[in-house]
């Protein structure tokens, strides 16, 4: 029988704080995780996203920091949760001011990206709760800004995106500079060797909850494959959000999955070209340029989110009606982090896969690792005549016309200059030499080509000035 927060023995505040949320219903991840850690015991728990890993270990350590009531350090923390993505340290710290908005505690958010001068203010006089970055802890670590001889909780989630990122040796050098009694929780959705050997280190005794099994897909998530050529996919992609090929369920936030930075900018390039409005979010934006990514997304301004992995651990998003994997991922566990981004707070949701000939070692690694199950869909009606540019659902392009030549500025059809070298004569004697008004005379011939600066330019009106144009010393 699952149980109610209230039974789980968490503290007024704390309750208060989820009845504002509309929580009343623990997760299976939370239920059974919670009553270890309000007794102080080191956890290690394996859960896919989108399960309430974040309630699952901020309620109870709220709790305990409580509990313990002691003073807020100088340029430290009570709480250090580590966090792989700038999107996801900004969510775990939303939600630890949401939960422990009755609790009196402080918190802090610091990620890469930002202003360092503005975190070392805003933690000079310590926090309770710091969410973190590694690599911008350690820098302000590094310039004796920030300490970690307060810590009494540590989480690290997401870990094992932690480990694929190369983040182990910023960890070999933070770890050691905590308090050795501290109360340490690690959390990951996949539980490869890696991860094992992490918490034989970093963790006491440890309490293990796994509510899923490794590397399984979501349960409210329906599954899709197209199989469609690499050239074919942008277009594909364009029919897809506009309606003109019918998907199952209604696109409400469309996230769309590619595998490299300069993929994403070039698919949302090519989308604004369709009249399709999206945005792009990977390492190479600004932390502003995310955030405002980010915001679009979520208030619905701008409908459709191309991204890379960066962002599969790191939005939590209840409003994503479909994920589409434009690109599969070359490594088999993220497509369960991808996937995961849908079907959020109780609701279905639908994955679309586009698999070209190159990429089907990607999708039997998928199918062995996460034991997926697609639904095979085929490509829209006409869809050649589509991808060359005609057919009814895209209109014929239009006929190349030929170059046009540039009207004159002034009246009368602009005349054809014959060629010409050297300097023209600019004389009197009626314009360049050889072109008089009175015919061709007797050493005109001389006037032009190639002649015509070192001799006489000849070819003006017979007896006139017309030799103008020729050698000074010759008059």
């Amino acid at each position: 029988m699952t149980k109610t927060f209230d039974q789980l023995g968490l503290s007024q505040p704390v309750r208060q704080a989820l009845d504002l949320k509309g929580y009343s219903t623990p997760t299976p991840i939370q239920e059974q995780s919670i009553p270890h850690l309000l007794d102080g015991r080191d956890l290690l728990g394996i859960a896919q996203t989108g399960t309430g890993k974040t309630a699952a270990f901020m309620l109870p350590s709220i709790d305990n920091l409580r509990d313990a009531d002691n003073r807020t350090p100088f340029k430290s923390c009570r709480m250090l949760v580590l966090a792989p993505t700038r999107e996801l340290a900004g969510q775990i710290a939303e939600s630890a001011r949401e939960y422990g908005a009755m609790a009196g505690l402080k918190v802090q958010s610091i990620v890469g990206g930002t202003s360092v001068g503005k975190d070392r203010n805003k933690l000079h006089r310590g926090t309770d709760i710091l969410v973190a970055t590694p690599g911008r802890l350690l820098d302000l670590i590094d310039q004796k800004a920030f300490n970690l001889g307060s810590v009494e909780i540590l989480v690290l989630d997401e870990a094992d995106q932690m480990l694929d990122l190369g983040f182990i040796h910023a960890l070999k050098r933070i770890v050691p500079m905590l308090p050795s009694d501290r109360q340490t929780l690690l959390f990951s959705a996949t539980m490869p060797g890696s991860i094992k050997e992490l918490s034989k280190n970093y963790l006491t005794d440890p309490v293990h909850v796994s509510v899923t099994p490794a590397a399984s897909t979501a349960e409210r998530v329906d599954q899709y494959l197209i199989m469609v050529q690499q050239d074919e996919k942008q277009a594909l992609l364009e029919m897809v959000l506009s309606g003109r090929y019918n998907t199952p369920g209604e696109l409400e936030r469309v996230l769309v999955f590619a595998r490299t930075k300069h993929g994403c900018d070039r698919v949302v390039k090519k989308l604004a070209q369709a009249g399709i409005t999206a945005n792009a979010i990977h390492g190479n934006k600004s932390q502003p340029q995310r955030q405002r990514a980010l915001d679009d997304f979520k208030s619905a301004r701008v409908k459709v989110l191309v991204a890379t992995d960066v962002a599969a651990r790191g939005i939590d998003i209840p409003g994503v009606s479909h994920v589409i994997n434009y690109e599969l991922p070359n490594v088999p566990e993220q497509y369960v982090h991808r996937i995961g981004r849908t079907a959020r707070a109780g609701k279905d949701g639908i994955a679309i896969a586009f698999c070209a000939e190159d990429e089907r070692q990607y999708l039997k690694d998928i199918n062995k690792t996460t034991d997926a199950e697609f639904e095979r869909l085929p490509l829209p009606e006409n869809f050649r005549a589509v991808v060359e540019g005609v057919g009814p659902t895209k209109p014929a392009p239009k006929q190349q016309r030929g170059r046009v030549q540039p009207k004159p500025k002034s009246g009368g059809p602009k005349r054809k200059h014959t060629s010409r070298a050297g300097r023209p004569n600019r004389g009197p004697g009626g314009g360049e030499g050889g072109q008089g008004g009175g015919g061709k005379p007797a050493g005109a011939k001389q006037g032009g080509g190639r002649n015509r600066r070192r001799r006489g330019g000849g070819g003006g009106r017979p007896g006139g000035g017309g030799g103008g144009g020729g050698n000074r010393a010759q008059g």
